[in-house]
């Protein structure tokens, strides 16, 4: 079977939808860090829209916002794309309909280990006016708990022995702005489009942190010359599988070694604040506002707190998806419990925000079976996404007096995960930057909940220094998770469910 590329995509089924402008012609305007499927699904199909005329649209795009891409962690997104001309379907799926779109916004993937300069030179370069990034939270190199820079985070600490050869993102972005202050490239905004509370303050304190180590002198540039908005973008994008593959050949008539499957649903709430131009995202879809901070709260408790819940305990229950978990009749209820009764009472509502209908939508979309999204995935470094996904709830609750078992339950199904053994005495694979540390804990407590929970609750990187001195939240939490080690993890959601 041939493969998606240039020369085969007019040979493709007419249901198919191209790109609405020749990929090969784009001039390259965004430098984006981590080019993983949640990327590929949710800014370079908002830009693809944005940039060309679509049959719906009546403007014609502005096609100097393509894409450039630097991979940090391997070579596998550049190895597949480049024999397609980085051309790949995007596949957005609900319970009756599919519908599938090739993309072109990406017109190159380089791979920062082969070139600890190439990063920085495409920041410096005069055509780049926006660097993205979906680093994952463990990429910004913080203290989760403070959302400051990890001053002895291994790769900060090489950084700043040679911050001229960068291997973190930080580092490289650090660099390559310095670069381009030198050459005069002009100004730029810097993007994160990562799960961070506030993520474009957050990735201008940890900069800003990183450069007076290195270069203060750079500081009063970067104030001048730079912009962080901040963003809240929202889709569902499980891992593509082998049958995702074999599927979209099926459908296309060729091989895409790459495809990216997602749900239908995408949102994307956006700061206006662009020091250099921007694509024009609003015909896309996208809402630009000058503050995204109250959509970033209701998504972050709402749907990301709940997403981690169900892969805690979906997992612990012996669910491979989240799909699987929601089709019981425990989960939603403790769901809906935890939402109704602890989450939202804490959340600060605007008028606009349709909080109940976003609940609900929430739940719905957890229901989709044509999404595989495997809560052994949602479930990896959890250290890095329990703050601002569980932790915050749980703080409010405490401040404002309201219920909070239902949100201990989901932190103590944490607890129980990295330990490193499931519910059979089996082992359970811990994916975290914490990993050691997470496992030592497990190892100490050996079953026994309250020295668990004294023991886990006392890494400040990720609970603080004041959960640890909640009597309240740490009783809450003890109490459930001896009652998953006594009465097993569906017994205990269906107990909590009920109370």
């Amino acid at each position: 079977m041939n493969i998606l590329n240039s020369s085969t995509l007019d040979g493709l089924h007419p249901s198919v939808r191209r790109p609405p402008f020749d990929p090969t012609q784009l001039a390259p305007g965004i430098v984006h860090l981590g080019v993983g499927a949640f990327h590929r699904a949710h800014m370079a199909y908002y830009t693809q829209r944005a940039m060309g005329k679509t049959p719906e649209d009546t403007i014609a795009g502005d096609t100097t916002w393509g894409i450039r891409g630097v991979s940090f962690r391997s070579t596998a997104v550049r190895d597949r794309l480049r024999p397609q001309d980085f051309l790949y379907a995007l596949a957005a799926c609900d319970n009756e309909h599919e519908d599938i779109e090739i993309i072109g916004a990406v017109r190159d993937i380089v791979y920062a280990g082969d070139n600890p300069l190439v990063c920085p030179a495409l920041i410096a370069d005069r055509e780049t006016r926006i660097v993205s990034m979906t680093i994952t939270e463990k990429g910004y190199c913080h203290d989760p708990a403070t959302g400051q820079l990890d001053e002895n985070h291994p790769g900060v600490l090489l950084d700043l022995e040679s911050p001229d050869k960068p291997v973190t993102a930080i580092g490289a972005l650090a660099e390559g702005l310095r670069l381009r202050r030198d050459l005069k490239s002009g100004r730029l905004t810097l993007l994160s489009c990562d799960n961070l509370p506030a993520n474009g303050s957050a990735l201008a304190r940890i900069l800003r942190r990183y450069v007076e180590l290195v270069d203060p002198s750079l500081l009063a540039w970067i104030d001048d010359a730079v912009s962080f908005p901040s963003c809240v973008l929202d889709r569902i994008v499980p891992a593509t599988t082998e049958d995702d593959r074999t599927h979209i050949a099926n459908t296309l008539g060729v091989r895409d070694e790459s495809p990216v499957i997602a749900e239908a649903f995408s949102q994307w709430v956006l700061e206006d604040d662009f020091r250099a131009g921007r694509p024009a995202w609003e015909i896309a879809g996208v809402k630009m506002v000058s503050r995204a901070d109250e959509f970033e709260t209701m998504k972050l408790r709402l749907l990301n707190g709940p997403h981690s819940a169900c892969a805690y305990l979906g997992y612990l229950a012996g669910f491979a998806t989240i799909a699987q978990v929601v089709a019981t009749k425990e989960f939603p209820r403790f769901l809906l419990r935890m939402m109704d009764e602890e989450i939202i009472p804490g959340l600060v509502v605007s008028a606009g925000m349709d909080v109940e209908s976003y609940k609900l939508s929430v739940l719905d979309r957890f229901a989709n079976p044509a999404l595989a999204h495997e809560t052994r995935q949602i479930a990896m470094d959890g250290s890095q996404k329990l703050p601002q996904r569980l932790l915050e709830s749980v703080r409010s609750a405490l401040e404002k007096s309201l219920p909070l078992d239902c949100l201990a339950l989901s932190v103590a199904a944490w607890m129980r995960f990295v330990t490193g053994t499931n519910e059979n005495g089996e082992s359970i694979e811990v994916s975290d930057p914490l990993a050691p540390k997470l496992l030592d804990v497990g190892q100490a407590g050996a079953g026994d909940a309250t020295q668990l929970v004294e023991g886990y609750l006392g890494l400040d990187e990720i609970f603080g220094s004041d959960l640890r001195q909640s009597d309240r939240f740490k009783v809450a939490a003890t109490a459930a998770l001896a009652t998953l080690y006594e009465k097993g993890t569906l017994r205990t959601v269906t107990h909590y469910a009920q109370r």
